[in-house]
């Protein structure tokens, strides 16, 4: 398969769901099918087979070989299991806790951390984001857009710092431009998150900072190095000890590229329909590797570290929607004004202006409250993690992605999810927190 042609899948790696805009089922739906043929780890929870039955129907409709679904409600883990399987090759089981690549729900971290730095009284929303990465210089001879001086935190936060790569004829996301970006400035390939920014210094935005809202993956990297410069410290470690570690999320780690540099207890990532890692195979991003299979080495998961990067379970995710969701139930990390401030404002982004995208979160207000959400999206990646209006919050995690002009497998997931919600009978007092990791 030509270069060209894996770019293509991989571009919209990382998208959040649009389409359902938070929005619940009317009314209680049936699943109507058995999950028999799909091993599921973890106890059985009365009351909520409706997520049994349903997450094994999106897995058996979409060919994906594993997966994990947890929920919390009044900030207690009332389900946590297992689907599927993380090997299947060695025909491991996935584990409720098992950890995957999150794709564009470390958009949720990453905002979080910006957050936090403002609470720290070491950032405004507002500041302009050129001194922070004047660092960063372009190609020799590149001539900067003068409209970078505009760009605030703000602006990068809601996906409204100038780039569009959806745009017709000539639209691009540049993490899909390792090799290109790389030789455009004089750096190694496959491009870091550095090289990105060199790049696209030199290269015009597409409309002005602030104008409108669109989906923008290096809008974070470069939130992630601003991150670093006012910190001072790495940005996976300002986030792993500010965020993560302030509400027990102590096992989120960042992922890497190649299989080699998997972390224990992380599952692998399969091209759908095809069960064998080595099934769709591209060329490599890591110069002189040739041919690697599309999850490993087709695209440069290191360069998105911000934007796309963490690798996490189900578990932790909730612990961190427990620090951040302004419920009592949990503490929160960030005070209540700031938690407003992520999820209060923002660009429409929903038709009719039924949602906005806050700071990390989309965000669709209902019954005097709001749902909040993201989605994640990597080739061998679907996830989605949801924040109710009425205290509940879930989170899918799975190793494998459907994506075509007209169908998202992310999308479909959030569908199954709130139909498996929406067939729950009763809920449990349980809390399995302490149980996990």
């Amino acid at each position: 398969m030509k270069r060209t042609k894996a770019l293509t899948m991989i571009q919209v790696a990382g998208l959040a769901v649009l389409l359902s805009c938070g929005g619940e089922p009317n009314s209680p739906v049936s699943p109507s099918v058995t999950q028999s043929d799909i091993p599921i780890t973890g106890s059985a929870v009365p009351g909520m087979a409706s997520f049994d039955l349903f997450v094994t129907d999106f897995m058996r409709k979409l060919a994906i070989p594993g997966g994990a679904v947890a929920v919390m409600r009044d900030g207690k883990l009332i389900y946590a299991r297992g689907f599927g399987y993380a090997d299947v090759e060695n025909k491991t089981l996935v584990q409720p806790d098992a950890l995957f690549r999150l794709g564009s729900v470390s958009k949720t971290l990453t905002a979080t951390a910006i957050m936090k730095l403002v609470e720290e009284g070491k950032l405004k929303l507002d500041d302009r984001v050129a001194p922070l990465i004047a660092q960063f210089t372009p190609a020799p001879g590149a001539t900067v857009d003068p409209r970078w001086d505009q760009i605030t935190i703000r602006h990068l936060l809601n996906h409204a710092g100038g780039w569009d790569r959806d745009k017709p004829n000539g639209g691009f996301d540049p993490i899909d431009r390792p090799e290109i970006a790389a030789a455009a400035v004089g750096a190694p390939a496959p491009a870091s998150s550095e090289t990105l920014i060199r790049y696209m210094k030199g290269m015009p935005l597409d409309f002005n900072p602030g104008e409108r809202f669109a989906y923008s993956n290096f809008g974070y990297i470069v939130l992630g190095r601003v991150i670093e410069r006012v910190s001072g410290m790495p940005y996976k470690d300002y986030v792993r000890t500010r965020v993560l570690e302030a509400v027990g999320a102590t096992r989120t780690q960042q992922g890497r590229s190649r299989m080699t540099n998997a972390l224990a207890e992380e599952v692998k990532y399969y091209s759908p329909p095809s069960w064998n890692v080595n099934a769709f195979l591209v060329p490599s991003v890591f110069p002189g590797e040739g041919l690697v299979p599309l999850t490993y080495g087709g695209f440069h998961l290191e360069a998105g570290d911000a934007s796309g990067g963490w690798v996490s379970s189900t578990i932790d995710l909730l612990r961190l929607v427990g620090g951040i969701d302004g419920r009592p139930s949990r503490p929160d990390i960030l005070s209540a004004a700031l938690i407003a401030e992520m999820t209060g404002t923002g660009p429409a982004v929903c038709p009719g202006g039924a949602c906005y995208y806050g700071a990390g979160w989309f965000v669709r207000p209902t019954h005097g409250d709001a749902n909040w959400w993201h989605g994640g999206s990597l080739p061998g990646t679907t996830a989605m993690l949801v924040r109710t209006y009425d205290n509940v919050a879930w989170i899918g995690l799975f190793n494998g992605r459907v994506l075509t002009p007209t169908f998202d497998s992310v999308a479909e997931l959030d569908a199954t999810l709130w139909k498996a919600f929406a067939g729950v009978t009763s809920f449990p007092a349980q809390d399995l927190f302490a149980t996990f990791r």
